[in-house]
């Protein structure tokens, strides 16, 4: 009786681990490399394509490589979209506006500082999603003549982007940003 109530145990120990696994979607994480420049634009937006997998996931965290080397902070909200055969479908699946910041240059005197990692906390939103999605991230403001550079890798899925709130999705098919997110898979 004691081995069986030891195996019981052990059984629903090991099975609620379980579901508290988490991993990592989207591009391998890079500083260094920034083939990918945007304009800083309202309303536009630069994401990859990420597969969550067939059953469903809670977003906990983006992460990704950028170079800001102007003098400007650069505010951006995080988005996530389903994707139908080449392109984003359908409305934000983010609720609540997820904002963060890309630093300017701390202090005007001193070398250009890049490459800078950033990470948006996503878990208080509990956004569930599964397939194939878009995470992108939206420029709240416009900083006329910068523009913003991504880290980035060859042959791994390609960048897609929107130069303006009004514009049509498009893809750089060759190279994609570094964008990741962690996510936890849920019952």
């Amino acid at each position: 009786m004691k081995l069986l109530l030891s195996c019981v145990f052990c059984f629903i120990s090991l099975n609620s681990l379980a579901q508290d696994k988490t991993k990592t979607i989207g591009n391998k994480s890079r500083s260094g490399t920034t083939n990918n420049s945007f304009n800083i634009v309202q309303g536009g937006q630069v994401g990859i394509k990420m597969n969550a997998g067939r059953k469903p996931v809670e977003l906990l965290k983006l992460t990704f490589h950028v170079d800001n080397l102007g003098k400007d902070t650069i505010p951006f909200k995080v988005n996530v979209y389903t994707m139908g055969d080449k392109l984003p479908q359908g409305d934000n699946l983010v609720k609540e506006e997820i904002k963060g910041s890309i630093a300017r240059e701390k202090d005007p005197d001193s070398p250009l500082t890049s490459n800078q990692l950033i990470s948006v906390d996503l878990s208080p939103y509990k956004i569930g999603v599964k397939g194939e999605i878009l995470v992108s991230v939206e420029f709240l403001s416009t900083i006329p003549g910068k523009n913003l550079g991504f880290s980035c890798g060859l042959l791994n899925g390609g960048t897609y982007y929107k130069k303006g709130p009004d514009t049509e999705w498009k893809k750089i098919p060759v190279v994609g940003a570094d964008f990741n997110v962690l996510v936890k898979k849920l019952k």
